[in-house]
């Protein structure tokens, strides 16, 4: 038990390391709904992990945003999240692969989810890290 409790941790100690990186890159800024000045997290790894973390795959995100991408389940659809219609055309693929994840999820009940995502023609490892998340 003791070394997965290790292995975590030097997962954990990896991803912080991309802090500055990530601050950087994100302005400060939550990187989906850009809020600044809230608490952010130092880093949200899309999901399914690879066994190595990899920036390219790693956010800062607002708690909101945060909560959004590791509990699927708890996602509430709404028109509190039309700013993902925006971040669907970011220049970084994974802020373009967590925003259409979270359209993905509403496009059933939002009109402007769906119309969003009808416009929308990421690129294949855009398409392949968003389906491989959610």
């Amino acid at each position: 038990m003791a070394r997965g409790r290790e292995e975590y941790q030097a997962r954990i100690a990896h991803l912080n390391s991309f802090g500055k990186e990530l601050a950087r890159r994100a302005k400060s800024k939550c990187e989906l709904c850009e809020v600044a000045g809230d608490k952010l997290s130092v880093v949200v790894e899309l999901p399914p992990e690879p066994g190595d973390p990899e920036i390219g795959r790693c956010l800062m995100l607002c708690e909101a945003c945060a909560d959004a991408i590791r509990e699927p389940k708890g996602f509430q659809a709404g028109d509190q999240w039309r700013f993902l219609a925006q971040m669907v055309w970011s220049e970084v693929p994974a802020v373009q692969a967590a925003a259409l994840r979270l359209l993905k999820r509403q496009e059933g009940s939002q009109v402007w989810a769906r119309e969003s995502l009808e416009t929308v023609f990421p690129d294949e490892d855009v398409e392949e890290l968003a389906a491989e998340a959610g």
